[in-house]
């Protein structure tokens, strides 16, 4: 089993805006699997999941705001009781441009508040990371993280979605090591 989990703000107003670039490639994820989400509140999140081969892939997509993401991290590793390093984060990462692609693991949270609380409340760095650019940064971090996308930026999103889905693939049918070795 393993867990992919895309974090973000959970209200409305934030659907479109660069620090939901998690939310959004799950909400595609999901929607290209013919899925649908279930509001599961033991785990904080909306969760859904496939089988993949023999394994059982869950999908979820936080219910809390970015900076208390590791609440709902916890709970879903406790619910579905996996280690750490089963777990994939996928995020935005104002250190990429947009349309890059960053693969890490078991390293520290690079000033993003989500990986942050996701360190706290696992205890644990040793979870893996699909980072998602969202650069270059234009003012200060925190409002530019939680503005909405431009129109120049919207027309590049269903491509660099599409390209976190072929990286979730490779992760899937190979190794999360492969993936890095072909997409970072």
């Amino acid at each position: 089993m393993r867990l992919i989990i895309g974090i973000g703000n959970p209200d409305k107003e934030y659907e479109y805006t660069r620090h939901n670039f998690g939310h959004l490639s799950v909400d595609a994820l999901v929607e290209k699997k013919g899925l649908s989400w279930k509001n599961q509140k033991k785990t904080l999140s909306l969760v859904s999941d496939w089988q993949h081969g023999r394994e059982k892939i869950i999908v979820a997509k936080t219910q809390v705001y970015m900076n208390e993401s590791g609440k709902a991290v916890r709970a879903l590793k406790s619910f579905y009781k996996l280690p750490t390093n089963k777990i994939i984060v996928i995020y935005d990462d104002i250190a990429l441009p947009l349309g890059k692609i960053k693969l890490s693991k078991s390293r520290g949270d690079g000033g993003h508040k989500g990986i942050e609380s996701i360190i706290k409340h696992l205890k644990s760095k040793d979870f893996k990371r699909i980072r998602l650019g969202i650069g270059p940064q234009k003012g200060s971090s925190e409002s530019f993280v939680l503005k909405k996308f431009s129109a120049s930026e919207k027309k590049k999103l269903p491509e660099v979605i599409d390209s976190s889905h072929l990286v979730i693939e490779t992760i899937l049918n190979k190794s999360f090591d492969q993936a890095a070795n072909d997409y970072n």
